[in-house]
């Protein structure tokens, strides 16, 4: 999962909650309407959550003020660092979302935020498949993330970030595997999954998978 990325995350990690809140022009449309976004995915979370690509531990929070249980899971060690300072009770452990420990206790939702497009969409696949083994009846994911309705759509993002001299966005657009719709609808419904979508800001939506 994105592993390739990681040299990118620890280079991030200190200054990624200064991103969130827009300091950084190039970002602040991808993550407008951030704080609305990771509530959308705790109020559709339920009971004990898993939470892949944990970062600097944003949803997390929320997640255990919420009431929830959460098992985090996290590939960059800053990251991970920065998160256990802000939360010192957070379980957090080093995985990502192919390769992590096996949680111990029922898992009933699966949670992620600006993560899940680190992986190609075979590795998404794999991914998929291996949450519809993990969850129960009526277990769900809930992701938010950068997603289009079509590649057309993409595209005209990547056109349009090059105009504004946005090229550090250009270049991640390009970069990294952001899906379609169709293509996570269909990997979700393969495994048994009914899935919606609603739409955040002009990047990010936020699925809701629930498990048939």
């Amino acid at each position: 999962m994105g592993r390739e990325f990681i040299e990118l995350f620890e280079e991030w990690a200190e200054d990624y909650d200064n991103s969130v809140v827009g300091e950084d022009p190039q970002y602040a449309e991808v993550f407008a309407n951030y704080d609305v976004i990771l509530d959308a995915v705790v109020d559709h979370s339920v009971g004990r959550v898993l939470e892949f690509g944990v970062g600097t531990g944003n949803l997390s929070k929320k997640l255990l003020q919420a009431g929830h249980s959460v098992i985090g899971i996290e590939p960059s060690k800053e990251m991970r660092n920065i998160a256990k300072r802000k939360i010192p009770g957070l379980t957090i452990l080093d995985g990502d979302f192919l390769i992590y420990p096996a949680p111990t206790g029922k898992i009933e939702t699966i949670t992620s935020t600006y993560a899940f497009h680190h992986l190609t969409d075979d590795e998404k696949a794999i991914a998929i498949k291996q949450f519809a083994e993990l969850l129960p009846l009526n277990g769900k994911v809930v992701f938010g993330d950068t997603m289009f309705k079509t590649e057309a759509d993409k595209r005209m993002q990547i056109k349009e970030a090059v105009e504004k001299g946005h090229h550090d966005l250009a270049e991640d657009l390009n970069r990294e595997y952001y899906p379609t719709l169709d293509t996570m609808k269909n990997a979700f419904e393969k495994h048994g999954f009914d899935v919606s979508f609603k739409q955040m800001n002009d990047f990010v939506w936020v699925l809701t998978a629930n498990k048939k």
